[in-house]
């Protein structure tokens, strides 16, 4: 039954390509999206589904078949606010939340929708509720406020003493000096702003085979365990790594985005078993044809997501991180121009991926694990798990995403007014702590990302990798959505890095992470 489900499905995505034109014009033509998740809607979210992104459309694959969503506390609105879970990780958008889809809210509900809810959706619950301007960080870059106490605590509840001081230099949202939200609060509180996840292909993101030990394989600290299990995690769920398993995660996000702190076991249960079992990938690249063909790649489509291996390291000799096979080798008979064009470009962007080595330098928790600074790598060192280009091994780094020089900052010359819309703080590493090895003792951050959780002043600013699967259906990227397409997340590698790709190899590579 699924494999000719699947068969079906592929035929669609080829033959009748102007039928999913026809419902990507339908879903824009009169400003009304007809792919958004109303929580509580009581519709059934199908064992495949299809969207329209901007390369072409995304598949979501229900691997246990249809969910019936009436009464599902995935889907159901459980707190004050109004919000699901679905609210911000929407089938649509791979199971996150895209800045397309956030735009579009904004317009039909003119700011009531419950993702604008004020506790997180506004750039702090003080301001002014419904102006566009409380929620610039949420409309501009797709990014929710999430509290971190501070000092932080250990996971007993006691307070760890930072190896830094953290002073803030701007606050152009207002919260991290506000009376009651901020620093010097009664409640001290750090707030950062970032992307929702991906809740999809979790059995990758939660995985316990290679990588993962009883220690942190980046820091050598001991690895967190699951409370049911005893068994360590890899610690690569949030951006902060702050909540490691499905239910701890999910106690934290209903607390802090549903204002809600009575989830029952059973309602975990259901959310843990659908979030499971859902996979998200591309199905096709518009014009260039599907990706789901049952001949097609075996490393493209949430199919071969299902039935592929979890937490092994893939290579570039016999198990690829994302294998293309032989299936575009040579032209198809049924191939147009078109199609041919694409998928050769999306094979060679999948050699960049694999091959195309350049200097990686000064990045901490990657330079510093023995592969030397600098060292000559490719994407796939960092991105290296089979099938989703997560990282096996458990742990954050830091490419510069959120600490500066290399975080995006609005530029400040006489020809340009923009304002800036991260805050930035300012870090002074303790005497008695080692300095940061490539920013110094004193430094600066729009987000400390780690650092938030463990205190420590080795790890401001660095994030846990997202997985490489959906992409083109979730913009913007990185956690602080510095990036608002893939020209830019690829220019941001070229220009951190140093690697002077090409136009072509940026177009290949851009293709071929669409493609995913």
């Amino acid at each position: 039954m699924k494999d000719g489900m699947r068969n079906f499905f592929a035929g669609l995505a080829v033959a009748s390509f102007g039928v999913f034109s026809a419902i990507a014009i339908a879903s824009s033509a009169d400003g009304t999206n007809l792919h958004w998740w109303e929580p509580g809607s009581g519709k059934v979210l199908p064992e495949f589904a299809v969207y329209p992104d901007l390369a072409g459309h995304i598949g979501i694959l229900n691997a246990d078949g249809p969910v019936d969503t009436e009464g599902h506390p995935f889907f159901e609105p459980l707190g004050p606010n109004g919000r699901a879970c679905v609210s911000c990780h929407q089938p649509a958008d791979g199971m996150s939340l895209s800045l397309r889809s956030i735009k579009q809210r904004w317009r039909e509900t003119e700011g009531t929708d419950p993702i604008f809810a004020m506790i997180d959706g506004a750039n702090c619950p003080n301001l002014p509720k419904g102006n566009p301007a409380s929620h610039s960080l949420l409309l501009q870059r797709g990014l929710f406020r999430v509290g971190i106490p501070w000092p932080p605590r250990d996971a007993a509840g006691n307070a760890i003493e930072p190896e830094f001081d953290i002073e803030v230099v701007r606050d152009p949202a207002g919260c991290n000096t506000d009376p009651v939200y901020g620093l010097n609060s009664s409640s001290p509180t750090i707030s950062v702003y970032r992307r929702p996840r991906v809740v999809a292909n979790m059995g990758y993101v939660v995985h316990q085979k290679f990588g993962v030990s009883p220690f942190v394989g980046k820091t050598g600290e001991p690895a967190l365990r699951d409370p049911d299990t005893g068994k360590p995690l890899n610690m690569n769920m949030m951006a902060d790594a702050r909540a490691v398993t499905l239910k701890t995660q999910m106690k934290d996000a209903a607390h802090s985005h549903l204002e809600w702190d009575r989830l029952t076991p059973e309602q975990m249960a259901r959310i843990e078993a659908f979030e499971r079992q859902i996979y998200a990938a591309q199905v096709d690249m518009g014009p260039g044809g599907s990706l789901i063909e049952p001949d097609g790649p075996p490393g493209l489509g949430p199919y071969n997501l299902r039935d592929g291996d979890a937490g092994v390291l893939g290579n570039n000799i016999t198990r690829w991180v994302i294998p293309m096979g032989d299936a575009w080798q040579e032209p198809k008979p049924t191939e147009t121009a078109e199609v041919r064009a694409m998928r050769e470009s999306i094979l060679r962007g999948q050699k960049i991926f694999h091959f195309r080595t350049f200097w990686i330098r000064d990045s901490m928790h990657l330079n510093t694990v023995g592969l030397g600074n600098p060292t000559k790598r490719t994407c796939s060192t960092c991105h290296g798990m089979h099938m989703t280009g997560l990282d096996t091994v458990n742990g954050w780094m830091d490419i510069g995403t959120t600490n500066l020089p290399w975080a995006k900052e609005a530029p400040r010359n006489p020809w340009q007014t923009e304002d800036e819309l991260m805050p930035l703080f300012k870090i002074t590493c303790s005497r008695s702590a080692h300095p940061h090895p490539y920013l110094g003792r004193v430094f600066y951050t729009q987000d400390p990302g780690r650092a938030l959780i463990s205190g420590k002043c080795n790890d401001v600013g660095t994030i846990v990798m997202q997985q490489f699967r959906g992409l083109a259906a979730r913009a913007p990227y990185f956690s602080n959505g510095s990036a608002q397409n893939m020209r830019e997340l690829i220019d941001f590698y070229d220009r951190r890095y140093n690697i002077q790709f090409s136009e072509q190899e940026k177009t290949d590579l851009g293709n071929f992470l669409d493609a995913l």
